[in-house]
């Protein structure tokens, strides 16, 4: 029997802010709020455990494929 429940993203994984509609690394979580990164670097924002959830495959592939191709341009 599959489970509809989704099982909340660990340190390290990219996730999705839906508060903020903003995909980031989970950096940790402390005080009950998650610590998010955006994904090419920056500045952490605090998230509400309830509204961080994993990414789908098929974004969690094109947000790498992005940081990818980002970082090509720049010469890294």
């Amino acid at each position: 029997m599959e489970s509809n429940q989704q099982t909340r993203p660990g340190i390290g994984e990219l996730a999705m802010d839906n508060a903020r509609d903003r995909m980031g690394v989970v950096m940790g979580e402390i005080g009950g709020r998650v610590q998010m990164r955006p994904i090419r670097g920056g500045v952490e924002w605090d998230a509400v455990p309830a509204n961080v959830v994993p990414l789908s495959a098929r974004k969690e592939l094109s947000a790498r494929l992005a940081v990818k191709n980002g970082n090509r341009r720049v010469g890294l």
